[in-house]
């Protein structure tokens, strides 16, 4: 299994904590953002390599980075080509980049590089492995507003996505969709064809949205918190251990 970090975005809306330090590397809880996510991926059985994906602006600090890290798994650094915000590749086309620049041909594991969560990427391997299908992470939230925000799924009795939206404005569940995703091996190739039939490359949890429709999608539900880290006042809350 390979892993992919997603950490190709300038966080503008940090300025100007992130105007020269990328998000994932800065100070966070001893260590930064990224090492926390390293740790939780060096957890899953089979990774036997992780990609970072980042941009020309903050290739050099990553590859700094990552000469220190320390991780089981080999850590690879790739610089997207992109250096501005405007030039982004997004999401799902970071995803692709890295499976087209290394050849991936394998199941992977993909994480958002600027969050930080609590729950365990271990159980969500396992119910991965458990069911044998494309699995994704949710946790049920009681703010109708606040699940807006996110793309919500509706699950049959098995655990399978039977309906999936990406910041609906009538929420057809509670359940809510984050930013940490496995796919089998067969499901690499169809983020290719995804985005060829004109997916939306920004938006990762877009590509699901069309996966379910095509094969079997299932949802782990995590027993933890999960935190994007997208401004300035949400970092100083949590970067605190206690916090």
């Amino acid at each position: 299994m390979k892993a992919i970090i997603l950490a190709a975005g300038y966080a503008t809306r940090m300025y100007p904590l992130t105007e020269n330090t990328p998000k994932p590397l800065l100070p966070f809880r001893g260590s930064t953002v990224i090492d926390h996510i390293i740790t939780q991926v060096n957890n899953i059985p089979g990774v036997d390599e992780i990609f970072v994906v980042t941009n020309s602006k903050f290739f050099s600090h990553f590859s700094q980075w990552a000469k220190t890290s320390e991780s089981k798994a080999k850590i690879s650094v790739l610089d997207d080509g992109t250096s501005s915000n405007e030039t982004r590749r997004g999401a799902v086309g970071d995803v692709q980049f890295a499976i087209d620049e290394r050849n991936i041909d394998d199941e992977i594991v993909v994480v958002a590089g600027d969050n930080f969560f609590t729950y365990d990427l271990r159980e969500q391997y396992d119910v991965y492995r458990k069911t044998g299908f494309d699995t994704l992470c949710g946790k049920e939230l009681d703010d109708a507003e606040k699940i807006k925000a996110f793309a919500v799924a509706l699950l049959d009795e098995s655990g399978k996505v039977i309906d999936l939206e990406e910041k609906p404005q009538k929420p057809k569940s509670n359940l809510a969709i984050y930013a940490t995703y496995f796919f089998k091996r067969d499901t690499v190739p169809l983020i290719k064809k995804y985005l060829d039939d004109g997916g939306n490359a920004d938006l990762i949890g877009a590509f699901p949205q069309w996966l379910y429709l095509r094969r079997d999608v299932h949802v782990y539900k995590m027993n933890g918190e999960c935190y994007d880290i997208g401004t300035i006042e949400m970092y100083e809350r949590l970067k605190e251990v206690n916090a």
